[in-house]
């Protein structure tokens, strides 16, 4: 979005409406962190926010009728109260037509309502080798694995994968994807094979890029070495290119890069407009560091996102930027309460 559209108090509106709105459905992880971003870009982004959630809040009471009481909504309901009125801009009046759709396409008088509950989606399938090292494959990914005494190679034949592998200088653990072959001893990366590319992350120590079955001079074939990678670092080769030799492209990832890219990795849990005193329940079945509700109006606000289980940080800045709850650690705990 441009500098003018920024500060642009309709653009902004029309922005934070859009981003109710799919609050409201849920957020994907990519759009978690979307949102997050874009409200650490401007102050005025979570103000917008507040002031469409107080009018969504108002078009809620609209749930304390149905038509088994009457043809007609309380008139009273929305009534102004004595402290004053609000007025709603377009970009209001559209969040609050989507409230009132979603309200009136959801209700359904002759089912009974169910509780909310978060959904829990499985981690991608884990492969544990017989050196000890873990395979992790992202949908769809598949793996041939063929260890030797001298050497651990395992062929990504489709898909992503990260591997974390078992310390073995003697024994170097190979990754091959089309014409690039990646060793690495001890370390962790990840590995993305499509049609047109391969892509490595490295998450932790150091890998080398090979490029596979290079002619010598005595006519053998050999890998010829294309470059090294260490931890926060990415290389895309393209393997479309015509031309030979393989050239790939390395640029530093930062750590919320990392994030967002290994997204797929690890248990992850799903909230659609849960009491965070239950979100936070779930949070703490997964892990050791506690969360704890200080107060009922805290524990009362209804949150929803997709989050992985192990992922308390970010789960927590999100509450402080989108919801303003401070965090506050004491010992192996961390205190939430909203802002006073």
């Amino acid at each position: 979005m441009s500098s003018s559209a920024e500060s642009n108090p309709e653009a902004i509106e029309t922005a934070a409406a859009q981003w109710l709105a799919r609050r409201d459905r849920g957020l994907v992880a990519a759009e978690q962190d979307a949102y997050l971003q874009w409200l650490l870009e401007n102050p005025a982004h979570g103000t917008a926010i507040g002031r469409l959630e107080k009018a969504w809040q108002a078009l809620n009471q609209l749930d304390q009728w149905r038509p088994v009481h009457s043809p007609q909504p309380n008139p009273d309901l929305l009534a102004p109260t004595r402290r004053g009125y609000w007025r709603m801009s377009g970009a209001m009046a559209a969040a609050a037509m989507v409230a009132v759709a979603f309200m009136l396409w959801s209700y359904r008088p002759a089912e009974p309502v169910a509780p909310k509950q978060a959904i829990i989606h499985p981690g991608p399938e884990r492969m544990t080798l017989e050196d000890g090292s873990i395979v992790e494959l992202n949908a769809g990914a598949k793996v041939d694995v063929a260890f030797t005494p001298a050497e651990r190679r395992v062929q990504l034949v489709r898909g992503e994968a990260h591997f974390t592998v078992a310390k073995n200088p003697a024994r170097p653990f190979i990754v091959s994807a089309d014409k690039l072959a990646v060793r690495a001893v001890g370390t962790a990366f990840s590995v993305a094979l499509n049609s047109e590319a391969v892509s490595v992350l490295v998450t932790e120590g150091k890998v080398r890029l090979d490029e596979m079955s290079v002619a010598t001079d005595s006519g053998e074939s050999a890998p010829r070495e294309l470059s090294s990678l260490i931890a926060g670092q990415q290389a895309v080769v393209n393997m479309a290119a015509s031309t030979l030799p393989l050239v790939p492209e390395v640029r530093e990832v930062t750590p919320s890069e990392i994030e967002r890219a290994l997204s797929w990795q690890g248990l992850r849990l799903e909230f659609v407009d849960m009491p965070l005193a239950d979100v936070v329940a779930e949070f703490n079945r997964y892990n050791q560091r506690k969360l704890v509700i200080e107060d009922a109006a805290t524990g009362a606000l209804l949150v929803g996102g997709n989050f992985r289980a192990d992922n308390v940080d970010t789960f927590v800045r999100l509450l402080d930027v989108g919801f303003s709850v401070d965090a506050v650690m004491r010992g192996n705990e961390v205190v939430l309460r909203r802002h006073q």
